[in-house]
């Protein structure tokens, strides 16, 4: 299998993720504004996942440009990602349906913690395969964005327990720091 074929499932399968996830935005019944106002918490939480989804798959790309070779383990990390990004559009839906209660919002940090895990795991796997002098090696050096960033999902998840916006404020600090997709792997290629 080439890394063309992987990144074009992956694609796919992220369409797909944002695609559940606006269908579960009803189109409300009546002709007037006012009628808009409940979709309001369904539709932020949208706008927050759609932004996640779209993180992903930037930062997915870079991941898949730097790769010279593809095995079974790498396949299996990508598809491990794509299971807990899948989650994603159940938690967004949960939140957006209960006007980001509590328990929801748990559940929506838990979903963004273990995709991160899981991206960590594909990172990690592909710089084994491709070894420590490899181009993604180079690019994530120590790699304390995506530290930084489990930290603040573990906040968002501890801070749910107590005050929803609260952890709210740590997803949308968290989606923040990489809206600007991450150019460490471009630089690196670029210059090769």
């Amino acid at each position: 299998m080439n890394k063309t074929r992987l990144e074009a499932f992956s694609d796919g399968v992220l369409a797909i993720i944002i695609t559940i996830m606006i269908l579960e935005i009803k189109v409300p019944h009546g002709h007037e504004f006012a009628d808009l106002k409940p979709l309001i918490p369904k539709f932020l939480s949208y706008i927050l996942s759609f932004i996640y989804v779209g993180i992903y798959w930037n930062n997915h790309h870079y991941l898949i440009h730097s790769l010279t070779k593809i095995n079974g383990k790498i396949l299996w990390a990508n598809l491990h990602l794509l299971f807990w990004l899948s989650l994603i559009p159940i938690a967004t839906g949960w939140m957006g349906e209960n006007n980001f209660a509590k328990a929801s919002m748990t559940l929506y940090g838990v979903v963004l913690f273990l995709s991160s895990i899981a991206y960590f795991i594909l990172q990690r796997i592909i710089i084994s395969t491709e070894g420590k002098d490899s181009v993604l090696a180079k690019a994530i050096g120590n790699d304390l964005k995506g530290k930084a960033s489990s930290v603040l999902c573990v906040a968002g998840v501890i801070f749910s327990f107590y005050n929803e916006w609260i952890s709210g404020a740590a997803y949308l600090t968290l989606a923040l720091l990489w809206l600007i997709p991450d150019k460490r792997i471009e630089r690196i290629t670029s210059k090769n």
